[in-house]
């Protein structure tokens, strides 16, 4: 069966708003009655990534490093970039649209009748995919907070958090303790847990809840191919992840091939380059004030002739343009107190880059603006 992606969105826009947010619905009740529908398992390994920035450029080294290691892998991130199909892979790779379309086929009507959101229903289609593979690791990024995220609905073995900030306040509430007191519900019933390091406030919360917590420091990778200094602290997280999976026998010990791995891995709609003959776009995702103060020292060392900030309709950057407006000669999009606003990243593209002239722009602001991008710049 040839993909045909709009037949899946089409099944999925039957629950609602494709953002994890956006349709946020707190609470297990939902996906552990649709999880009985479907043929979910325990793995071998279960590990739960959460906290605000990060996840996704985890999830991918860590797959990655345990795939070449030899373990089958199941990834499941959000949100996808152009296709649904990306948020559930096996062994790297984006689910089969046959294999996607017999899962919905058999879980649609359930999740419909339980008023499950579009993210419990992605999150029980991945793990009936990894159930019904049978892989020996499944590593679930969390999606809003972790407390009551569909991810946490399941026990998991390892618990990762990714550096904390400010973000879903509407959700988790409007201070760091709030949103960490959240997110390490990631580390209940897990036997491993680590995280990044943490700004104090957070760092006390995670303490608290669990006295034994190693915060790990971020290394040197010089062999990096994910870009960014922020990029190191993610490197280092997976390394001492593997570490401690083999420290308890999970898999055997290869620093020098987990190492390899980590410095190979690409993450798309993190500091992606497109090149476009005299063109240089650079894409991330980063939404919210806390990824974009993450890239900040990278981007002080490359001149930009134009940054453009877009966000989703619900969200806001404003609150970041300060620590944007010294590194580049225009500063364009939607937040308030750039220089030119635009409505979609297509038009904004269309007229800030222009033909015959060398120019390097870095887009921000969302997954969706970063996917906006990429079409127009393969017709470009």
């Amino acid at each position: 069966m040839s993909d045909k992606p709009l037949a899946v969105d089409a099944w999925m826009a039957q629950l609602g708003m494709p953002g994890a947010d956006r349709d946020y619905q707190p609470g297990h009740a939902r996906i552990q009655a649709l999880l009985k529908h479907t043929r979910s398992c325990r793995p071998r390994l279960r590990i739960r990534i959460a906290g605000t920035n990060g996840k996704g450029s985890t999830a991918f080294m860590l797959a990655q490093a345990l795939m070449d290691a030899g373990c089958s892998v199941g990834l499941y991130t959000s949100p996808h970039i152009r296709r649904f199909h990306e948020r559930i892979r096996l062994q790297g790779t984006p689910v089969a649209d046959s294999l996607l379309r017999q899962t919905l086929a058999r879980l649609m009507p359930q999740a419909l009748q339980l008023k499950a959101s579009y993210f419990e229903t992605a999150t029980a289609m991945a793990l009936d995919i990894f159930g019904a593979q049978q892989v020996d690791v499944e590593i679930l990024e969390a999606g809003v907070g972790a407390r009551f995220d569909a991810t946490t609905a399941v026990p998991a073995d390892m618990a990762l958090l990714t550096p904390i900030g400010l973000d879903h306040q509407l959700w988790l509430g409007d201070t760091l303790t709030a949103i960490a007191t959240e997110k390490a519900c990631a580390m209940q019933g897990c036997s491993m847990a680590l995280s990044a390091p943490q700004v104090a406030e957070v760092a006390d919360v995670l303490w608290q809840i669990r006295p034994t917590l190693h915060f790990v420091s971020r290394g040197d990778w010089s062999r990096l191919q994910a870009w960014g200094i922020h990029q190191q602290g993610n490197a280092s997280l997976v390394l001492a992840a593997l570490q401690m999976l083999a420290g308890r026998g999970h898999i055997p010990s290869a620093e020098a091939s987990w190492r390899h791995s980590i410095e190979h891995t690409q993450i798309p709609g993190r500091m992606q380059c497109i090149r476009r003959g005299e063109w240089e776009v650079w894409l991330d995702a980063a939404h919210n004030r806390h990824a974009i103060e993450a890239l900040q020292p990278s981007l002080q060392a490359m001149h930009w002739d134009v940054i453009l900030v877009l966000t989703r309709e619900d969200r806001s950057l404003d609150d970041a343009v300060g620590l944007l407006r010294p590194l580049t000669d225009r500063l364009v999009g939607s937040p308030d107190g750039v220089d030119q606003q635009y409505a979609t990243p297509e038009q904004a593209l269309y007229a800030e880059l222009k033909p015959g002239r060398a120019q390097r722009m870095l887009v921000l602001g969302s997954f969706t603006t970063v996917a906006a991008a990429l079409q127009w710049l393969e017709k470009a």
